[in-house]
């Protein structure tokens, strides 16, 4: 009688409550590693050029900066929770399904907490081509996302000086205009400089320039895409990996280059304050 008693009482005794399950291992360690992540798309053609055009960026990175980013890290964006990276990579294409609605809450919470995407809708040979609803592909993949009004890119944007001087965002195509976050007041008016949440990052970039193609490099580290022709050629790819940088130097520190344009002023009105003279008035 007793052990049927213990029996029972296992029986009608609710289950153990599971221990709640730990951050992914290798998700956590390209958050730790810094690594660049990219979407796959379910395209094998697709997904390695991704793979081989951020490798090619980091080595980049690794080489001309202090970042020394990990090996690029491949996201399923319906199983793998991306609150832990900085920087994505969205390759568009037409046969990718649509991530399901939980994936666009994670996506949401990862670009207001100072997360950033950049679609490449990789189409730069067309004329028109990358304008933020220029390709119903793009619209359909992006519509359930939170997205500020865009702009393309101004002349003075942080992107253009974060570690290069840039006038241009080439990859593999060139001449198509580069969109983000626009410069907007709270009452949608425009205003000088850029937008203070998530410390001045613009949360989506959309372009059409085929980025990965002009980064991707194999494992010799050799270039797997042609660019251009020639000398030519070469330089378009050079300008792509200096976007490329500037990139993840403007993801990583900010609106930091872009409050250095201000410093002289700052240091001015606080010598004035003090009672020092300007800058403009030491002998």
């Amino acid at each position: 009688m007793i052990r049927l008693g213990l029996l029972l009482l296992a029986l009608l005794m609710p289950p153990p409550v599971a221990a709640q399950e730990g951050p992914d291992p290798r998700l956590a360690a390209a958050a730790r590693q810094v690594a660049l992540a990219y979407v796959l798309t379910g395209d094998a053609e697709v997904d390695e050029t991704s793979r081989q055009g951020l490798d090619g960026l980091s080595l980049g990175l690794t080489m001309r900066t202090t970042v020394e980013p990990g090996a690029p890290v491949g996201i399923d964006l319906d199983r793998d929770d991306v609150s832990m990276l900085t920087f994505l990579y969205w390759p568009v294409t037409a046969a990718q399904p649509a991530p399901s609605p939980s994936a666009y809450v994670r996506l949401n919470h990862f670009l207001r907490s100072g997360g950033m995407i950049l679609f490449d809708t990789r189409d730069g040979d067309i004329a028109g081509a990358g304008t933020p609803g220029g390709r119903a592909d793009l619209q359909r993949l992006a519509a359930p996302l939170d997205i500020p009004p865009l702009e393309p890119v101004p002349e003075d944007h942080v992107l253009t000086r974060s570690f290069y001087l840039l006038q241009d965002f080439p990859g593999r195509w060139r001449g198509n205009p580069l969109w983000a976050e626009a410069a907007t007041s709270t009452e949608g008016l425009p205003v000088a400089g850029f937008r203070r949440l998530n410390d001045g990052v613009s949360p989506v970039l959309i372009g059409a320039n085929d980025w990965a193609e002009a980064w991707a490099i194999d494992d010799r580290g050799l270039p797997t895409h042609q660019v251009g022709s020639g000398l030519d050629g070469e330089h378009q790819r050079e300008l792509a990996l200096r976007f490329g940088i500037n990139l993840v130097m403007y993801v990583l520190t900010g609106n930091y280059k872009s409050d250095q344009v201000h410093v002289p002023a700052l240091l001015d009105r606080l010598g004035r304050d003090r009672g020092y003279p300007g800058l403009g008035e030491w002998p």
